[in-house]
């Protein structure tokens, strides 16, 4: 995914510095519409230097794109099976998707492995951290722990929060009581840790060795 959109990027800064009519061509259309037409752009003898070696560059930048999203749908089918295998209820939960699943398993590994929800939490890196100052009472986002599961937990709290009503209902309950947007949103996230160790520490056992299977990438 990485490496897609770094390609985009380069793809996108090609077209801003292409030809005018090269140019004006591309920047009209929408971004998948243009990937297909730069994978598509043919040689022009008739045209000058730079148009030619520039549809070149788009023309070889458009099919990396183009290769490197076929090779990640892949993935994410092959993902998607295995986590079927391993956890179903996860993708049963708004928000959590194969890749996210599939990072969710990888860092939890194993039933008992953490020895408390608190632990897990602690290690997802999504627990409070006390930051009071005299008579201010807080707590603070902690930044330390597996910041790949962390990016999971994050990705499951920001589609939560654009779509669950009842997720939206909770985070405006948390800032009347006094909580900043910043402290709700860590509570959700506390909150969405607890669920998933409950699910996956309640899955069978014999279910560690599907685990295992899991790409270490996800």
């Amino acid at each position: 995914m990485l490496a897609s959109t770094a390609a985009i990027n380069q793809l996108k800064a090609l077209i801003v510095s292409a030809p005018d009519n090269l140019r004006a061509e591309l920047r009209k259309l929408k971004r998948p519409d243009q990937v297909t037409q730069c994978a598509q752009l043919r040689d022009r003898p008739a045209r000058d230097l730079e148009h030619r070696m520039t549809a070149r560059a788009l023309r070889s930048t458009a099919q990396r794109i183009q290769s490197l999203q076929a090779e990640a749908k892949d993935l994410e089918r092959e993902i998607l099976t295995l986590v079927r295998k391993a956890a179903p209820e996860l993708l049963g939960l708004l928000g959590v998707g194969p890749i996210t699943a599939a990072q969710v398993l990888v860092s939890w590994s194993h039933q008992g492995r953490f020895r408390s929800e608190a632990a897990f939490a602690s290690f997802a890196g999504v627990s409070p951290i006390p930051a009071s100052s005299g008579l201010t009472n807080r707590h603070r986002l902690n930044r330390s722990g597996d910041r790949q599961l962390n990016r999971a937990m994050h990705t499951i709290t920001l589609i939560r929060m654009r779509l669950d009503p009842v997720t939206q209902a909770y985070v405006a309950r948390r800032i009347t009581e006094g909580k900043t947007s910043r402290d709700a949103q860590r509570c959700l996230k506390r909150a969405i840790c607890r669920q998933l160790f409950k699910i996956l520490e309640r899955a069978e056992p014999n279910n560690d060795e599907k685990l295992n299977n899991l790409p270490q990438t996800a």
